[in-house]
């Protein structure tokens, strides 16, 4: 069973979160793009972008579910490297939904006015989306490389 629900949270964790991470990257960089491209469809392309990372986001609570799930299984709940990838996580996804998702709906909704993005903003969303994906960067090295591991050196 310990098997099973580890491969559900690591593709969960590929499926779900992976996508997040890349569009959510992809966006800043979009949103400032559009004035200087074709408007309607560079908005869209923004638009499709926000998208995925709303709709991986919401999958994306089946990782720690899992992830609990698997920890129960295997007895290692009261680890350190566990307690801080819990901790981690927490705080991704609350960056992601206190400032990135909401950073995304300001841009957007200043695109779809017909105005420009201040670049400022887009540093901003920029700078959360990073420091997003460096703690779930984190919490996948503490995933692989475990302290006190059976599985490796």
């Amino acid at each position: 069973m310990t098997t099973f629900l580890l491969t559900l949270h690591v593709l969960a964790a590929i499926v779900a979160v992976g996508p997040v991470t890349v569009a959510a990257s992809m966006f800043p960089p979009a949103a400032r793009r559009v004035p200087a491209a074709d408007g309607a469809v560079a908005v869209g392309t923004v638009r499709l972008l926000h998208r995925i990372c709303r709709v991986y986001a919401a999958l994306g609570i089946s990782v720690p579910v899992l992830g609990l799930a698997t920890a129960l299984a295997m007895r290692v709940l009261g680890s350190g490297w566990l307690i801080t990838s819990i901790t981690l996580t927490a705080a991704a996804a609350g960056l992601l939904i206190a400032f990135v998702l909401p950073g995304q709906d300001e841009l957007l909704e200043e695109l779809d006015a017909g105005r420009t993005v201040e670049r400022s903003a887009t540093v901003r969303l920029a700078l959360f989306t990073g420091v997003f994906n460096l703690l779930w960067a984190t919490v996948t090295v503490l995933m692989i490389v475990r302290p006190g591991s059976t599985t490796g050196t």
